[in-house]
C-alpha cells in the first residue's frame, strides 16, 4: 500500500471515467454555487462557549431563569445642558419612543423608573415639567444619592445619562439584530442636536461590529488570496494559462467548502469563517505541487496526458498523507469542550477532505481538458524559485553537522518557553481595533459604572410572591458582599430600595413601583430565586476578573451562602477560555505525536518518523518563543493558529520525504537522493510557502485583533517550517550517515 493508504485511487477513477466524473464535479459545483446566496455569519459569541463546562451551565441556567443584561443595547446621552428643563423633557420623549420601538420588551432609564407614593400610587422618578435648571439639578442629584439604580444611570456631574433597551429575543433572531440597530440609529439621529450627543454601545452593537468585520475579512481575503496565488503561479510557471490552471483548483475548493458548510451548519461563525481562507491556501499549495510535477514530467518528454496520470500516481499519495496529518491537527481541536471550537474542528476536517477531493478529481480533469484545448508545452520554472536551491545545497553540504546539531539543540532548548507559556484571554481583543462602541462603553465606565454585568443568583427558601424577611436578609448580605468588592453604587438588587423601605413603604409597594418587567430582573415570579447584579468596567483583564470571582465565591461560602452562584458572560468567557486554551494546547501536543506516528506508519519506517520530528516541531516551538518574548501568551486564536499551521507545515516535510523515498526506490544512493529531493521539491516548497504566507499574511490586516494575530503566527510558523524542511531536514539526513542509508527499508 502507498503512503496515501490507497486514497489516491480516487484520482485514477476520475481519469478512467472522465465524462461521468466531470458531470459529477459540475453538478456538485452548481449545487454549491446555488446555496452561496444563503451564506451568513452567526454573530452569537455564546455559540463558541456552548457546552464548555460548569461556567456555561451556570450562565445558561441564569439566562433561562432571569434573562441577563448581556444582550441589552446601551444608549449614552451626553449634554452640558442636561439640567435645562427643555432638554430633560426632550430626553423623556426619547425614552418613551425607545420603549415603543418594535424590538423592545422593556427599557431602563431615569424616566422609566417610578417611585412609590401613598395609596399604592406611583410617581415618575424624574418629575415632569420642572420649571428651572436648579430644580432639575436638585431632583437628579437627590435621585442619584437615594437610588442605587439611578447612580448607574445618571452621571455624577449631571452631564450625561444612560438608557438601556431590553431586546425582544424572537425579533432579534437572524437579521433582526441588524434591523434593531438600524432602528436605534434612526431614533438616535432624530434626537441628536447641538445640545444633545447620543451614542450606542452594548453587546448587540459589539456583535454587529465583529460580524461586519468578519464578513469584510472573508470577502477581502478570498479575493486577495486568489489574486496573490495567481500572480505567484504566473511567476512560477511563466505562463498565463498555467497560472489559471493552478488557480482554478483552490477557487473551486473554496466554493465547494462554503457550499458544504452552509448545507451542514446553515451559517458560518467567527471561527469557521477562517476556514475558507485556510482551504484557499492549502488548496493552492497542493495544486502548485501537483502542477510542478506534471509540468516537469511533460518537459522531460512524457506525453502530457500520461504525465497527468503519473502525477496522480506519484504526487497524490503524499497529498493524501498531508491531508490526513492536517485533519489530525483539526481533530485535536475537537477534544476541547465548546460548540464553537468543535464546529471549527469539524469544518476544518471537512474542508481538508473537500480540498483533497478537488485536487485529485477536478484538477486532473481540468489539465486533460487544457491539453485537448491546445495548452502548449511549458517553459522551465522561474529562476527565482530554482536559484536558492544551489545555495541551500552548498550551505547544507558545508555545515551539515553544525546545522543538524543546531536543529536538535534548538528544539530541546525551546521546550523551556513552551512549558513556561501561560494562557491569556482579553475580551476586547475580539472587537475591531477601531471599535467606536468600545469607546462609548469606556465612557459609561467612567461616568456611571460600566456595561459589563456580573450576577449572583440566590436560591430563596420560602418561594413566596413577596420576599420573606429571612430571604430578604440573604439578598442584603449578598448585595453587601458584591458591593464591597465592586464599589458603592454599582450593584442593584431587591435590596437596592432601602431608602423607600426606610420611608415606610412595603416591599410590595416598592415592587409595584418598579414594575413587573424590572422586578423579574430581581426576583423570579415564583419567588424561588433572587438576582444581585453588579456592573464591572468594560475593560478588565481576565486574570483580574477571575481573581474577583474566586474572591467573591470564597466570601459567599464564608458567609454561609455557598448555594449562591456567581455568573455572567464575561465570567463565562474568562474561565471557559482558559480551560479551552489549556485543552487545545494538550491537543496540539497530541496532534504532533500522532502525526509523527502516522508519517512513520505510512512510510513503514521508524527512521522517517524520527527524522521528521525536529523539522515539524521546531516551527511550533519557534513561534511559541515569539509569544513568550512578546508577552502575548497563549490565547484562543494563537493555539488554533499553531495547531493549523503545524498541520500545514507537515505537508512540506511529507513531500520532501516522499520524493526522497521515490529517488531511493529508483536506485539512487543516500546523498544523491537528498540532493535530488532538494532539486525536485525545493522550488515547489518555496512557491507554495510564498503562496501560503502571502495568502495568510492578508489576515494580518484584519480589523479584528485576534484574527490579525492568527495571521501573524501562521506566517511565522510557515516560514520557520520552510527553513526546517530546506535546511534542517536535509542536514539531519546527511549528518545521519549510515543511520539513514537504509531509510524506509531501502538499501544503499
Amino acid at each position: 500500500m502507498s503512503i496515501g493508504f490507497g486514497i489516491e485511487r480516487l484520482g485514477l477513477v476520475a481519469l478512467k471515467y472522465p465524462k461521468v466524473s466531470g458531470l459529477i464535479v459540475l453538478a456538485f459545483t452548481i449545487l454549491c454555487i446555488s446555496v452561496l446566496p444563503r451564506a451568513s455569519v452567526d454573530g452569537d459569541l455564546l455559540r463558541v462557549y456552548k457546552n464548555s463546562g460548569e461556567m456555561y451551565d451556570r450562565y445558561a441556567d441564569l439566562d433561562a431563569t432571569f434573562g441577563t443584561f448581556d444582550n441589552d443595547a446601551y444608549i449614552l446621552v451626553k449634554s452640558d445642558q442636561m439640567t435645562d428643563p427643555e432638554v430633560i423633557e426632550t430626553l423623556r420623549e426619547m425614552a418613551f419612543d425607545l420603549e415603543l420601538t418594535d424590538f423592545a420588551v422593556g427599557t431602563l432609564s431615569p424616566f422609566s423608573l417610578r417611585k412609590p407614593a401613598d395609596d399604592n400610587q406611583t410617581l415618575p422618578a424624574v418629575p415632569e415639567n420642572m420649571a428651572t435648571p436648579q430644580i432639575v439639578a436638585s431632583e437628579l442629584t437627590q435621585l442619584r444619592n437615594n437610588d442605587p439604580i439611578m447612580r448607574n444611570l445618571i452621571v455624577e456631574d449631571l452631564t450625561g445619562m444612560v438608557m438601556i433597551m431590553f431586546p425582544d429575543r424572537e425579533k432579534t433572531q437572524g437579521n433582526g439584530e441588524k434591523e434593531m440597530i438600524a432602528s436605534l440609529r434612526e431614533l438616535v439621529d432624530f434626537y441628536q442636536s447641538d445640545k444633545i450627543d447620543i451614542e450606542l454601545t452594548g453587546s448587540p452593537i459589539w456583535k454587529t461590529e465583529m460580524l461586519d468585520a468578519s464578513i469584510d475579512d472573508q470577502i477581502k481575503f478570498s479575493i486577495y488570496g486568489v489574486v496573490i496565488g495567481f500572480l505567484t503561479a504566473l511567476v512560477s510557471f511563466r505562463t498565463f494559462w498555467g497560472a489559471v490552471l493552478a488557480t482554478l483548483t483552490p477557487f473551486v475548493s473554496v466554493v465547494w467548502v462554503m457550499g458544504v458548510i452552509i448545507l451542514l451548519f446553515g451559517s458560518f461563525t467567527f471561527l469557521t469563517n477562517i476556514v475558507t481562507t485556510l482551504v484557499l491556501v492549502i488548496a493552492f499549495a497542493e495544486s502548485m505541487f501537483f502542477c510542478f510535477h506534471w509540468l516537469r514530467l511533460w518537459r522531460d518528454g512524457m506525453e502530457p496526458n500520461e504525465a497527468v496520470r503519473q502525477t496522480v500516481i506519484r504526487v497524490s499519495p503524499a497529498c493524501a498523507l498531508t491531508s490526513i496529518t492536517t485533519m489530525i491537527a483539526f481533530a485535536s481541536l475537537a477534544l476541547t469542550q465548546g460548540q464553537g471550537i468543535q464546529e471549527f474542528a469539524l469544518s476544518g476536517m471537512i474542508a481538508v477532505v473537500v480540498a483533497y477531493v478537488t485536487l485529485v478529481t477536478f484538477l486532473p480533469l481540468a489539465l486533460k481538458l487544457a491539453i485537448r484545448l491546445g495548452f502548449k508545452s511549458p517553459r522551465k520554472p522561474s529562476a527565482a524559485l530554482t536559484a536558492p536551491i544551489p545555495v541551500v545545497k552548498k550551505l547544507v553540504g558545508r555545515f551539515t553537522k553544525p546545522l543538524a546539531l543546531f536543529g536538535v539543540v534548538a528544539t530541546a532548548l525551546l521546550f523551556y518557553p513552551h512549558m513556561d507559556l501561560e494562557p491569556q484571554f482579553s475580551f476586547q481583543d475580539f472587537l475591531p481595533a477601531d471599535s467606536g462602541s468600545l469607546e462609548v462603553a469606556e465612557a459609561i465606565d467612567t461616568g456611571v459604572g460600566g456595561v459589563s454585568p456580573i450576577y449572583i443568583r440566590i436560591p430563596l427558601e420560602f418561594g413566596v410572591e413577596d420576599v420573606a424577611d429571612v430571604d430578604y436578609e440573604k439578598i442584603v448580605k449578598v448585595h453587601e458582599i458584591l458591593e464591597a468588592n465592586i464599589g458603592a453604587g454599582k450593584v442593584i438588587s431587591a435590596a437596592s430600595f432601602g431608602h423607600y423601605s426606610d420611608s415606610g413603604f412595603t416591599r410590595a409597594q416598592i415592587f409595584n413601583a418598579v414594575g413587573p418587567f424590572l422586578k423579574r430582573r430581581f426576583i423570579t415570579d415564583d419567588g424561588k430565586n433572587a438576582l444581585v447584579t453588579g456592573f464591572l468596567p468594560t475593560i478588565i483583564e481576565s486574570d483580574e476578573l477571575r481573581d474577583f470571582v474566586n474572591r467573591t465565591d470564597q466570601q459567599l461560602r464564608d458567609a454561609g451562602l455557598g448555594d449562591a452562584q456567581v455568573s455572567g458572560f464575561r465570567v463565562l468567557t474568562s474561565f471557559a477560555s482558559m480551560d479551552m486554551i489549556r485543552s487545545m494546547q494538550q491537543g496540539l501536543t497530541l496532534a504532533v505525536f500522532v502525526s509523527i506516528f502516522v508519517i512513520g506508519f505510512a512510510f513503514r519506517s521508524w527512521e522517517i518518523a524520527l527524522i521528521s520530528f525536529v523539522p515539524n516541531i521546531l516551527p511550533i516551538l519557534g513561534t511559541e518563543l515569539y509569544l513568550w518574548v512578546s508577552g502575548a501568551g497563549l490565547q484562543l486564536t494563537t493555539v488554533i493558529a499553531l495547531t493549523i499551521a503545524f498541520g500545514i507545515a507537515v505537508d512540506d516535510t511529507i513531500h520532501f520525504l516522499a520524493n526522497y523515498k521515490r529517488a531511493r526506490d529508483n536506485g539512487l544512493e543516500h546523498v544523491p537522493a537528498v540532493h535530488r529531493a532538494l532539486d525536485r521539491v525545493g522550488p515547489a516548497l518555496i512557491a507554495t510557502t510564498f503562496i501560503l504566507c502571502a495568502g495568510t499574511f492578508i489576515v494580518v490586516f484584519s480589523a479584528l485583533p485576534q484574527v490579525a494575530l492568527f495571521g501573524t503566527l501562521t506566517v511565522l510558523t510557515l516560514l520557520l517550517a520552510l527553513l526546517g524542511d530546506l535546511i534542517v531536514l536535509p542536514a539531519m539526513l546527511l549528518a545521519g550517515g549510515r543511520f539513514f542509508n537504509s531509510l524506509g527499508g531501502l538499501k544503499k
